[in-house]
């Protein structure tokens, strides 16, 4: 039995369009399957990132932080002779 699916509608550059199908033709795939794919990787990508900035607001939130200064130490220690240790929170 498979899902429910509903179709929705967006209108695309040209360009992407014809990549799209390109690359439909290039995987002997439809461009609904094409695009059912990027869509999907889209989201996940969207979720993760979501999730992410939520985990690192936590962090913020529970003094998990690491000093600007200290921050800006180490980065300008790069590339030196003597590069200093990543910081700590």
């Amino acid at each position: 039995m498979s899902a429910a699916t509903r179709v929705i509608t967006a209108h695309v550059p040209t360009g992407l369009a014809e990549k799209v199908d390109a690359m439909a033709a290039r995987l002997d795939r439809s461009r609904g399957w094409v695009m059912k794919q990027a869509l999907a990787a889209w989201v996940d990508q969207e979720e993760e990132r979501h999730r992410l900035t939520l985990e690192a607001l936590a962090d913020v939130d529970a003094g998990r932080v690491v000093d600007h200064g200290a921050m800006l130490a180490w980065v300008d220690s790069l590339g030196t002779d003597a590069p200093l240790p990543p910081p700590v929170e």
